[in-house]
């Protein structure tokens, strides 16, 4: 039997990518882990534990409590969706905030935060059949992924999608102030020093401005029957 695919699916931030990633995941029979939602719990748990203030974070504290942080991931058929769990808490509705998404671009470039969640990624991907979305996964945590993804649409698209996501939870936010937000983060993914957001040389570039979720799975599956990746 063929060895299952491991799948990287890398691009700027609100572009849709975890959403892509899951639906594709579910195609193939695969395992979806979302490395986002990792990086966002271990800045909510930095967050809860007085580890940020005023945009400051204590990397001493962090790093010295980064062990006690244990994340895990649970789908959730009632709801057709998977769940974030931070210490056996749900946190799925609270690492989606804008809080969080304002200090998350800075605890995801520190070294020794990156280094400890990639090793649990590798971990997580080592007998393949795995669909992951983050920033670096065909660069860094999995260069040697059978498919690698690259998906952007334009800053003003990614934002009115997150605005749109923030107002049906019933969140009070301001159209502007995500759109600064979304840039901010482009910025510092693009330029930190470890694991910056870049392309991979054989990923294959998505630009999905204009594509709904239908049209991104058919999109991709066309992709992987031109490479002649088996579904297995």
């Amino acid at each position: 039997m063929q060895k299952k695919l491991i799948i990287a699916i890398d691009g700027h931030s609100s572009c849709g990518k975890s959403t892509v990633a899951k639906d594709l995941a579910k195609e193939l029979g695969y395992v979806y882990i979302d490395t986002g939602a990792m990086y966002r719990s271990v800045t909510l748990f930095a967050m809860r534990n007085g580890f940020i203030a005023d945009g400051t974070i204590d990397e001493k504290q962090l790093s010295a409590h980064l062990n006690a942080i244990k994340i895990t991931f649970k789908y959730q058929p009632e709801e057709k969706k998977n769940e974030t769990f931070l210490n056996g808490e749900s946190v799925e509705d609270a690492i989606r905030g804008l809080e969080v998404s304002q200090n998350v671009s800075a605890v995801s470039a520190l070294g020794f935060v990156r280094r400890r969640l990639v090793e649990l990624q590798q971990e997580m991907g080592i007998e393949g059949g795995i669909v992951m979305d983050g920033r670096d996964i065909g660069t860094v945590v999995f260069p040697k992924a059978e498919l690698k993804l690259f998906m952007t649409a334009s800053p003003e698209i990614r934002a009115q999608r997150r605005y749109d996501e923030l107002i049906a939870k019933g969140e009070p936010v301001n159209f502007q102030e995500i759109l600064e937000n979304v840039k901010y983060r482009d910025h510092q993914d693009s330029t930190r020093k470890e694991s910056p957001l870049m392309q991979a040389d054989d990923a294959v570039v998505l630009d999905n401005s204009h594509l709904n979720k239908e049209e991104q799975l058919l999109w991709i599956m066309k992709k992987m029957d031109e490479r002649g990746l088996s579904k297995q």
